[in-house]
């Protein structure tokens, strides 16, 4: 099963991550998703979208048309998948960052794979389990080298993760 991580749109998707986006079965975002055409083009074709809410999603950021939709997320949620649990959250309840990861892994521990944003800076943390990612800014937003997204290849007996960033000139509007 090929599942897409990503975080930290703030309303806008890098194409090049849309494009990526075709070719997954599921799309896992972590938060900060900033409006609601972000999640229907990733949902495109039908796949499946599980997303959370970040810090950033409150009645105040998002379109008033589309408010009552906040309504439809959780702060944290988990998908069972071949060989594991992955729980995403958007990170940014841990204020101390130098201890994330470790907070992450306690709060999570049956997990294989914690997804998180907020950060905005592409982190794939595989030395202990669970294993903890940050996909980066998958919008123009602090993208720190290009925007960022993270593909899971998901079997019952081997995950494999491989990371992704596209330049921001690539973006033509």
């Amino acid at each position: 099963m090929l599942v897409l991580l990503l975080s930290d749109t703030h309303g806008r998707l890098h194409p090049g991550i849309q494009n990526l986006a075709g070719k997954t079965d599921c799309v896992v975002h972590a938060g900060d998703i900033g409006h609601p055409d972000v999640l229907a083009s990733l949902a495109a074709g039908g796949r499946r979208v599980i997303a959370v809410l970040g810090n950033n999603d409150t009645p105040g950021t998002w379109p008033t048309s589309a408010r009552q939709q906040l309504g439809h997320y959780d702060r944290v949620a988990e998908l069972a998948l071949p060989g594991g649990r992955l729980v995403v959250e958007h990170g940014d309840r841990i204020k101390a960052a130098a201890r994330r990861h470790e907070r992450l892994r306690a709060d999570h521990p049956g997990a294989r794979l914690i997804l998180y944003g907020h950060s905005h800076r592409q982190i794939i943390d595989d030395a202990n389990t669970p294993w903890v990612v940050n996909p980066g800014a998958a919008g123009r937003s602090r993208t720190y080298g290009g925007a960022g997204c993270v593909l899971l290849t998901a079997c019952e007996r081997r995950w494999q993760l491989e990371a992704f960033q596209f330049p921001l000139s690539d973006w033509k509007t």
